[in-house]
């Protein structure tokens, strides 16, 4: 039998205590208040460069860092501005505009915080978040009420703010009209010639509320005309979109609207693989104009979607922030417009 060595245990090192503010204005040769001033960015008082450089350095070097529940308690509020963590998968664009929209409230001396409340939706979801006690809660395609936003703001919210395609009684409002996108991209089939237009709507769950409106736009802009809708249900794997290729030409479609650039780039694959001709025998177009579709060949045909500027995002919540009794604002964000390409 192997015998473990006993060793003995190694004496813990004493604990270094917290350092403080007071620690900082005696290092940095200041007051209290001064580094109060610096560190919370205080605008209401002015501090000199050479002084403001002091306190930081001399934070840094102690390991200092504000207290953010003691400063919430002197502001009587947060900073911390709350963002659910989207249920379904964004593709790059998205993702693009939420971490410009992060890095530009972080500039405004907020903390962006995503939460996941995994199972809980609408109003249900609203109360978890109020636990959280966050200043604002930024709301990216939410099922939020006018019950959700009250329960919010008597929380403590003073800004809530709904990113999506309807308003919500007492939250400000960017509304992103995503028929526009579906819209667009029939115009454009419709014009070149093409009549059995097929629209591909993904399974995967959370994109109902992207994908059913761009598929009502596509109805909405040929209703009257001798076009046919044809509707696609694709899961986003190469299984599904062979399965999709393999009975292409008994659907006798000329055309495709794929959602987006990622499902049509998925699709044109099996397409090509079937020997579908594009868009000799069936045009493509995708949406959200991402560099891989001019790299394709053919080069894809697409919707470019502006989104709103993160910048303007970030000063609407303070704005709201500041003024919490302002009447909500709403405003139209989202634009659309066609990019012809080889594929269709």
């Amino acid at each position: 039998m192997v015998q473990i060595p006993k060793t003995t245990a190694p004496v813990s090192p004493v604990p270094r205590s917290v350092p403080t503010s007071a620690d900082v204005a005696r290092l940095a040769g200041v007051s209290r208040a001064t580094v109060s001033y610096v560190l919370n960015n205080t605008s209401a008082v002015r501090i000199s460069e050479p002084t403001r450089r002091r306190v930081h350095e001399a934070a840094k070097e102690l390991g200092y860092v504000p207290h953010a529940a003691a400063r919430s308690l002197r502001a009587g509020h947060s900073r911390m501005v709350l963002m659910p963590a989207p249920a379904s998968p964004v593709g790059p664009l998205y993702a693009r505009f939420l971490s410009e929209l992060q890095w530009e409230l972080g500039r405004l001396d907020y903390t962006v915080v995503q939460y996941g409340a995994v199972g809980l939706r609408g109003d249900d979801a609203a109360r978890a978040w109020a636990e959280l006690r966050p200043v604002a809660v930024l709301l990216p395609g939410s099922d939020l009420g006018p019950k959700g936003v009250t329960v919010l703001k008597r929380s403590g919210a003073r800004a809530v703010v709904v990113v999506g395609p309807e308003s919500v009684e007492g939250a400000h409002a960017l509304l992103m009209d995503y028929a526009a996108v579906g819209d667009c991209a029939a115009r454009h089939l419709y014009a070149r010639g093409r009549r059995r237009i097929g629209v591909v709507v993904p399974q995967e769950p959370g994109l109902e509320s992207f994908s059913a409106p761009r598929l009502e736009g596509v109805r909405d802009a040929l209703r009257g005309t001798d076009a046919t809708v044809v509707e696609l249900p694709l899961a986003y794997d190469e299984m599904s979109a062979a399965g999709l290729a393999a009975r292409w030409r008994g659907l006798g479609l000329d055309a495709v609207f794929a959602y987006n650039d990622e499902y049509a780039m998925l699709l044109m694959r099996a397409l090509q693989d079937e020997g579908v001709r594009i868009p000799e025998d069936t045009a493509v177009i995708g949406a959200d104009d991402l560099m891989l579709g001019r790299l394709l060949r053919p080069r894809l045909s697409t919707v470019h979607i502006e989104l709103p500027s993160g910048r303007d995002l970030a000063e609407l919540v303070d704005r709201a922030v500041r003024d919490p009794n302002a009447a909500p604002e709403t405003h139209k964000v989202l634009g659309a417009s066609m990019v012809h390409r080889d594929s269709s």
